[in-house]
């Protein structure tokens, strides 16, 4: 429960700081610990129609990468969710809700996250693929290094 209070007061604080023009949002917000099924909100665009302070994407604006030019553990993280793991976190493949409306919409359950090691972290980091569709498949998917601020679609 504190937790979600929590979360929804630093989504408020972001909107004013944002509003503000201030980058106060995105260490904020990672900071509180949310999960990988509850990503931040984006604030889209400001009033003006550029985009928000808070470095958050415009919908449908997703950059496209390629498998070679993504780090190596994230091939890795690739080659793993083909094989259906075994993940070397617990929280790998666990649902990614979508609920900023950062990737193409589709029905709850459809995106599942899964951890892109990061070399010298003691802990996951922040990279992440995120894959649609049925398990096994990464024809879908998408890349954040950023703990799900903004993504690249994987071309396939």
């Amino acid at each position: 429960m504190k937790r979600a209070w929590a979360f929804s007061c630093v989504l408020a604080l972001s909107a004013i700081l944002g509003g503000c023009g201030k980058d106060g949002s995105r260490n904020a917000t990672q900071e509180s610990g949310a999960s990988a099924s509850q990503a931040p909100a984006q604030l889209g665009q400001a009033a003006s129609g550029t985009p928000a302070a808070s470095g958050a994407q415009e919908r449908g604006a997703l950059t496209t990468v390629t498998k070679a030019q993504l780090p190596g553990e994230a091939a890795e993280t690739l080659r793993l969710i083909k094989a259906g793991g075994p993940f070397p976190f617990g929280e790998d493949g666990v649902l990614f809700r979508n609920s900023a409306g950062m990737l193409p919409q589709h029905p709850r359950g459809y995106y599942h996250a899964y951890t892109v090691r990061t070399p010298g972290s003691a802990d996951r980091g922040q990279r992440r693929i995120v894959c649609g569709g049925l398990r096994k498949q990464t024809g879908d998917c998408y890349y954040t290094d950023d703990y799900y601020v903004s993504f690249k679609r994987i071309a396939a």
